[in-house]
């Protein structure tokens, strides 16, 4: 039997795991620690296995006007993981860790003590008012190719392509 959430994805557990990416961001607070928290409780989600994280990188913050250097510096990493976890039910994880540390959502790209983002959910495409994966901007987004790529060398977006491939054009290599 399944459970509809109130945003209406499916939550029942799947029968197998499925490969999903998770981007995580901070700009305010006790960054590093608030991030290594983060991966902790991502390694504590029920339904989910083999948490691997990048190492942690520093960019500035992007803004709805781009980027902002006086705004503070975000720490970004990216989890791959394995889980039974529907979409939605790990997206409303994801929402429930950054809850308890701290994340208000007042305005769109703002500032954060922690933002979880899900980039990838297996192969699957979903395009819904409340969850969009493949993340529509993961593949123009360094501090998200980066960290991925280094944990993950094979990595692909879905309908875009190899992270490498991504992470080389964005950067104004030719491939």
């Amino acid at each position: 039997m399944s459970v509809r959430l109130a945003h209406g994805i499916d939550a029942a557990p799947r029968p197998a795991p499925v490969h999903a990416v998770v981007a995580l961001g901070a700009n305010l607070g006790s960054r590093h620690e608030t991030l290594a928290a983060a991966v902790d409780e991502l390694r504590r989600l029920t339904l989910t296995t083999d948490v691997r994280v990048s190492a942690s990188i520093e960019t500035v913050a992007v803004t709805l006007q781009g980027e902002d250097a006086d705004a503070p510096r975000y720490l970004n990493a990216v989890a791959v993981l394995e889980t039974r976890l529907s979409p939605g039910e790990l997206l409303a994880s994801l929402h429930r860790i950054e809850a308890r540390h701290g994340r208000v959502r007042r305005e769109r790209w703002g500032d954060r003590t922690l933002d979880l983002d899900l980039i990838t959910y297996g192969d699957e495409r979903i395009d819904r008012d409340d969850l969009v994966v493949p993340h529509p901007r993961a593949h123009e987004r360094e501090f998200v190719l980066a960290p991925w790529l280094d944990v993950d060398p094979n990595a692909e977006i879905p309908g875009r392509g190899r992270v490498a491939d991504l992470l080389e054009k964005l950067r104004g290599g030719v491939r």
